[in-house]
């Protein structure tokens, strides 16, 4: 943007409705995309051409204003662009998506969601755009003379660290984690494989072996218990008391914060407070019931991080 030339308004999503990550561009002060590629844009080996990271890259500018997108005709912040792009290791796991494609973002976190009357965006609208509609257009630039001024030049927040992958897999771990390697690519291919694998089967082929590799033995772990999906126990009988853990497994790739909520709800019914354990077969992460839900650790079996080890000690049952 020069002299008094308009800057030029583009949207992003925050993600889809049962995966959202909005919140992790609002706390962290940036807008992530992902191609699908594993390297930088402009890296030798980026295969990307001129698509949506090429624009996200290149022809999104300093001083141009972003939309944070949370459903087809709602955003949550309006930002100013920060920086110019970074490709930002921290990312590579949000909520099992791979997001490093960054640029930093001054976003003003809207008090509250923010409905157009129309569809400004289009009936299916892209993970990143330019805004074309004018009443798009003027909505976002109409926070430059609102008088809301702080967060224009407020400082950027800070990135979070980046974790380090974790060289030694546990040995009771390492045939289910190999597994998830080996088939990772595939279930998030290209089609190959056909139709998706839904929840059974990646409890069949993931979730239990990683149960019985934490120790737990079959007679303790319930399928389908009262209607919870996994039920873990410390002693028989298998009664709401015994129970440790309550496991709400859905299909690979769906949010995990829904999943929980789901979980709380059974647990409500049991009469008793259980730490809980969401999961697609491959992503984990519990979270504490004496702290409200707070969630706790995390691991991604096809993605592991020395934080994983924490999860596992969690999950692992004790030794009697």
């Amino acid at each position: 943007m020069t002299g008094t030339q308009l800057p030029t308004v583009w949207q992003v999503s925050g993600g889809p409705r049962d995966r959202p990550y909005a919140d992790v561009f609002l706390d962290h002060g940036v807008a992530l995309i992902a191609s699908g590629d594993d390297v930088a844009w402009r890296s030798p080996r980026y295969r990307g051409g001129q698509g949506v990271l090429s624009r996200f890259a290149l022809e999104l500018q300093i001083g141009d204003l972003l939309l944070l997108r949370i459903s087809i005709d709602a955003v949550a912040a309006v930002g100013i662009v920060a920086a110019d792009y970074e490709r930002l290791e921290a990312f590579e796991d949000v909520n099992g998506w791979d997001l490093q494609h960054a640029r930093r973002v001054r976003w003003y976190r809207l008090p509250e969601s923010y409905h157009f009357e129309s569809r400004i965006f289009g009936a299916t609208p892209a993970r990143f755009s330019r805004v074309q509609s004018p009443e798009g257009m003027e909505y976002a630039r109409s926070f430059l003379t609102s008088g809301l001024s702080h967060w224009k030049e407020a400082p950027l927040p800070a990135l979070p660290p980046v974790d380090p992958p974790l060289v030694e897999v546990p040995e009771d771990l390492r045939d289910v984690v190999g597994l998830a390697l080996d088939l990772a690519g595939l279930y998030r291919g290209d089609g190959a494989l056909g139709d998706a694998p839904n929840e059974n089967e990646m409890v069949a082929h993931f979730v239990v072996p990683f149960l019985r590799g934490l120790g737990w033995p079959p007679e303790n772990i319930a399928v389908e218990w009262r209607r919870i999906d996994i039920a873990l126990f410390d002693t028989l009988p298998r009664t709401p008391e015994s129970c440790r853990f309550v496991i709400e497994a859905k299909r690979l790739g769906t949010g995990l914060e829904e999943a929980r909520k789901q979980a709380e709800r059974y647990i409500s019914k049991l009469g008793v407070r259980r730490d809980v354990v969401v999961t697609d077969g491959f992503r984990y992460r519990a979270y504490d019931c004496d702290r409200n839900f707070t969630p706790v650790a995390y691991a991604n079996l096809a993605h592991l991080k020395e934080p994983s080890l924490a999860l596992f000690e969690r999950l692992r049952r004790s030794k009697e």
